[in-house]
Formats: structure tokens, C-alpha cells, sequence
């Protein structure tokens, strides 16, 4: 695994070379050890899975509050998306401020977002597989999320903007008084 920590702390993005032959490609999508090294000391709560057919579609942006926020490790299988993270850490000196990066299948690059971002993405591709690994259980009581289309964010989505669900279209646009969450 190779680690390149982006313009927001603690957001980290990871590649991986598989190893390929006749019969397909490995690739090792989690180590302990090695993300100890970039931040990771969580254990993993639980694992989700989404599949997206139209490219252009959003899902996101979502985060979780205290007590059950927590950290992901984001990858996807197949197809191409544009995965965004968004600083809402209280007082942190990038709040609000945003960075994405292509991950692809073919590459099986991963983002580390950490507690205090929210997270999503857009599927540049047809038929994308994404699989997440969080760090805390399922607490749907705590699940927030910022509207996509924000313009405090400012998010450049490369595509249109299409498909949200019915949930992620209706988060509100945020409060002036929006102070962030405490990881």
C-alpha cells in the first residue's frame, strides 16, 4: 500500500498494485499495520456495500454525530468514481473545505476519511461497486448529511448532479450558524 495525504489533515488516499497471473488479481484492500500508520487504530464496526448503474448519480454527502462518529475506509471494485470529503471538524483550519479524488476498480485505490468529514461520491461510470469499512457500529439515530449541491461547499461535481435519493435531496442547505461536529 502506498499512502498520499491530501490537502485536508488526516484524509488520506491509498493505492494498491495487485498482483495479477492467469487466473485474475489479488489485492490486500486492509491491513491493520499498515494503516496504523496514517491514522487508522479503529476496529472495524461494520462493512457496506453499494452498487450504483447510472454514472452522474450522487450519493452523499453523509456524516454521523457524536457519540457515533466515525472513520472510513472507501474503495471501489468496479467502475469509476469521484469521492469527495468535505472538513466539518469544529474549529479545524480547513472547515469546510473539500477534496476528492478518482477511484477506480481498475486501480482499487481507496480514501481514508476520518471522523469529522462528511463523505460521498459520484459515479463517473455505469455499474460502479463501492465497499466501505467503518470504524463504529450502525447508529442510524446519528447519521446526518450535507446537501450536495450546497453552494457554501462549492463542490465542482464533474458531472451533473442526478439521481440523489429521496434522503440526500432532502438534507437542508447548512445554517450560517453551523459550527461543525467533534469527532
Amino acid at each position: 500500500m502506498v499512502f498520499r495525504r491530501t490537502e485536508l489533515d488526516g484524509l488520506v488516499e491509498i493505492t494498491r498494485t495487485p498482483r495479477e497471473d492467469a487466473r485474475g488479481r489479488f489485492a490486500r484492500i486492509f491491513d491493520s499495520q499498515d494503516l496504523l500508520t496514517v491514522g487508522w487504530h479503529w476496529s472495524i464496526g461494520h462493512v457496506n456495500f453499494s452498487e450504483t448503474s447510472r454514472a452522474g448519480t450522487v450519493r452523499g454527502l453523509h456524516y454521523q454525530v457524536p457519540p457515533s462518529t466515525e472513520a472510513k475506509l472507501v474503495t471501489c471494485v468496479r467502475g469509476e468514481i469521484w469521492d469527495v470529503a468535505v472538513d466539518i471538524r469544529t474549529g479545524s483550519p480547513t472547515f469546510l473545505g473539500w477534496c476528492a479524488r478518482t477511484l477506480s476498480g481498475d486501480r482499487l485505490n481507496s480514501m481514508l476519511v476520518p471522523p469529522g468529514f462528511a463523505h460521498g461520491f459520484q459515479a463517473m461510470s455505469d455499474h460502479v461497486s463501492v465497499m466501505y469499512l467503518h470504524s463504529g457500529a450502525y447508529a442510524p439515530q446519528d447519521e446526518r448529511g450535507l446537501h450536495a449541491e450546497d453552494e457554501r461547499l462549492r463542490v465542482t461535481w464533474p458531472l451533473p448532479v442526478c439521481r440523489l435519493s429521496e434522503r440526500d435531496s432532502s438534507f437542508p442547505l447548512l445554517d450560517p450558524g453551523f459550527t461543525g461536529v467533534t469527532p
